[in-house]
């Protein structure tokens, strides 16, 4: 199974503070990683992207417990 789905699914399973602490720690990882790329070019740039695409699901989901509860 490939890695987006892997991680989908184990989103789904968390509730909402673990979703905005996964955000919190995505976020600080995202910052990292522009601070390093704007430093030094990292050996793979697309893992900036990923994060941001990960923050992005993870925003999601949680924006979908909270419409439910």
């Amino acid at each position: 199974m490939s890695k987006k789905a892997d991680f989908v699914k184990s989103i789904h399973g968390m509730n909402e503070q673990d979703l905005k602490a996964r955000i919190e720690e995505d976020k600080l990882r995202l910052k990292k990683l522009e601070f390093a790329q704007a430093i030094s070019p990292l050996e793979n740039p697309m893992v900036i992207r990923d994060v941001r695409r990960d923050i992005a699901r993870l925003k999601t989901e949680l924006k979908l417990k909270q419409t439910q509860a």
